[in-house]
């Protein structure tokens, strides 16, 4: 599947500049923040699914809430590539069939591309993260129309938290 991140690149721009200047900080000094909050997204992220809850007959949350919380992680994941000054356009990553198996193991993948880039901190771990975190999307049955729609739909969010000093 094929995504193309370069719009949404450009909004988490203006977002973060705007958040940088209120809040007296730069991408360097809070790159630390930016991939704990990655971390805590992808769980947020994870919990809502349940897929992990071998010990809870409770449901999934309902599919707008997961998009939202992947919308969460993507604006991290761009956030991260505004540190570090990489290029984000179109991303190519797999597509994975839904299914909690699936689900579960994408969510492993996940973590373990994430901690490899945190301590590498090269592009080409960058993007295998990336890729990995769409791919989980996938698995969770989103299209990349779904994604770039839910990033939009937070972004809108995120500004007005940004307005009323969240």
């Amino acid at each position: 599947m094929e995504i193309n991140l370069a719009p949404l690149l450009v909004k988490q721009q203006e977002l973060d500049a705007r958040i940088n200047k209120e809040h007296g900080v730069t991408h360097q000094s809070t790159k630390t923040e930016r991939f704990l909050a990655l971390l805590v997204e992808v769980g947020e992220l994870a919990n809502a699914t349940r897929a992990f809850k071998y010990w809870s007959l409770k449901k999934s949350e309902e599919r707008p809430i997961l998009l939202d919380e992947f919308a969460d992680g993507l604006h991290f994941f761009l956030s991260l590539a505004l540190v570090f000054n990489f290029e984000v356009n179109n991303v190519f990553y797999e597509e994975l069939p839904n299914d909690k198996k699936t689900v579960i193991q994408s969510f492993k993948k996940v973590y373990e591309t994430v901690a490899f880039f945190m301590e590498d901190e090269e592009e080409t771990s960058y993007f295998k993260a990336l890729k990995t975190f769409l791919s989980l999307g996938s698995a969770l049955g989103f299209t990349s129309e779904d994604i770039i729609d839910a990033y939009n739909a937070k972004l809108v969010v995120n500004y007005t938290r940004q307005n009323t000093k969240y």
